[in-house]
Parts: C-alpha cells; structure tokens; sequence
C-alpha cells in the first residue's frame, strides 16, 4: 500500500464516483480503476461494490476510510516539516507562562505553531506568577516568557500581546455586583482575597496602589496560591478579588460577578499581558514563534 494508491482510494471512496474520481485526480479512469483492483489485492478483500449504475464503499472499504486520510495527513505535515527545516523553520522553542488569562493565548499559539509551521515543537511550562518566567528567560532556562512585569531587565526584548484591565471579582449575592463600575473606596470596607504578595506580583502591588490612592489599607482576609482558588473563595463569600478583565472572561462559575474598577485614582496602572524573549537570540524558530504570536490575522 502506497500513498498514490490511497490518494486514488479516498477520492473515489468521497465521489462514490470512478470517472469524477478520475477527473479529480487529473488521470484516466482505466489506470485508476487497476490501481484500486492493486490496493484490492493486496489487502485481500473488496473495498468497493461497483455495477454500472452504482458504486459503494464495502465495510472494508468504510474502515479504511479514517486510517487513510490520517496517513495522507501526516504525510503531508512530513513534507511540510521538511521543506521548513531547509529553511531553518524547525527546533524546539521554550515557552513559560504564567497565570489563568495566559492559557486561551497559549492554546492559540499552539494551534497556530502546529498548523503553519510544524517543524517547531513548543515545550511548555506553566507558572503561578509571572516573575519566575521572567528569571527562567534571563537565565536562558525559556525562550519566550508570557506575563506582566513592572520591571523588564535591559537585555529583554518584550511586546504587548493582549490589552487588559482591572476588575473585581465578587459573589452574585454581593450589594456591588449588579452596578456598571466600582470606584476603589466603595471597596474600602471590603475584605479581600489576595494573591501571594511575591516580589513582582502584579495584583497585589495594584490593590495596595488603589487602596492607598483611596485613603484606605486593604482588608486581606484570605491568601490564596493562584487564581482559580481566588476565585472559588469568592464564590464561596470569603471576600472580594482584584484581577484581570481577561480572567474575567474565561471564568465558568455564575456565583462569580466581575465589575470593572475604576482606577482613575492611579493612572498608567499598566496591566497589558506582554510576550517577552532575549534580544540577543536570533533563533530562526524563536522568529517564526514571535511571528505566530503576533499575527493578527490568524483568526485566534
């Protein structure tokens, strides 16, 4: 069994038709019809029954039908793979990322890799908080670091990959959830849900500037490892969560009410996601990665 010989099988397996069949495949209908009755015999069994008026895949013919477009498939990603690494378009790029509105970009950008340039491999690697993506980028330990940083060291090349915002994440059942936007000394009673305050930590550097702008000290009355439990202490009532607009997004739980915040108090309160890598690598696939990320018109 060759490759020609399940081109010619699955055209004539989705015409259903030997002469269309034929024309699809640019050929005459004789030596496709010998190639099939080949294909035929060497797997011992009929794929097709055929008449003059008819022709219909066999149960032989139905099982073959998936196993061969998936070998066309990968035949063709091969060749795809091929023709890149001649262009320097293969290797394998590290990327670290870090937080829950990371993950639909990571998905993408995956999808993207995998699609266009399938001689890259992406190795990933999932972090709580974004500064500790940051050292493994400086200490070469990632190519491609995805976060928020109020600090990019010089050596750093970094790009805006999604524009963000604040909001507050609060139980349905609170007076504040139904309202259109929260200015911070509404929140001045509060308690709060916080993330670890870590060296670099976005969020709580951001509810420390908004309450202090607003004349108040933040209430903490939970710490929470990562957003997803943040969130869930929400739901259950512990108290409210300073995030993002775009965890906001993909969050499921209805308990859970996300009003944006008003921040006027503090401006140049810079929450942009941001893709980050070292200026000095020229790696050919690391290019094409940055290219695939940064593309707008991949539909992502």
């Amino acid at each position: 069994m060759d490759v020609q010989q399940l081109k010619a099988f699955l055209a004539v397996a989705e015409e259903l038709h030997f002469g269309h069949a034929a024309d699809r495949l640019h050929m005459a209908q004789p030596p496709l019809s010998r190639t099939i009755r080949q294909l035929e015999h060497q797997l011992g069994t009929r794929l097709f029954d055929r008449n003059t008026r008819t022709v219909r895949l066999t149960a032989s013919g139905e099982a073959l039908v998936t196993p061969a477009r998936e070998v066309l498939a990968a035949v063709c990603r091969a060749e795809i793979a091929v023709r890149n690494a001649g262009g320097g378009a293969a290797g394998v790029v590290r990327i670290a990322f870090a937080g829950m509105s990371t993950h639909p970009h990571v998905a993408r950008l995956a999808r993207v890799v995998r699609s266009r340039r399938p001689g890259i491999r992406l190795e990933l690697s999932s972090q709580n908080f974004a500064q500790p993506a940051m050292q493994k980028l400086v200490r070469n330990e990632t190519d491609i670091a995805l976060g928020r940083w109020d600090v990019i060291p010089a050596d750093i090349d970094s790009r805006v990959v999604m524009a963000d915002e604040l909001v507050i994440a609060l139980p349905d059942t609170h007076p504040l959830a139904g309202v259109d936007r929260i200015a911070a000394h509404q929140l001045a009673d509060e308690g709060f849900v916080s993330l670890p305050a870590y060296e670099g930590s976005v969020l709580p550097d951001r509810l420390r500037l908004l309450a202090q702008a607003s004349g108040f000290v933040a209430d903490v009355v939970q710490v929470a490892p990562d957003t997803q439990t943040a969130l869930a202490l929400v739901s259950a009532e512990v108290g409210c969560h300073l995030t993002f607009a775009s965890v906001a997004r993909n969050a499921v739980d209805p308990r859970v009410v996300f009003v944006p915040i008003d921040t006027t108090a503090v401006p140049d309160l810079d929450v942009d996601l941001r893709a980050a890598w070292r200026r000095a690598d020229r790696t050919p696939a690391l290019r094409e990665v940055l290219d695939c990320l940064f593309d707008p018109h991949d539909g992502g």
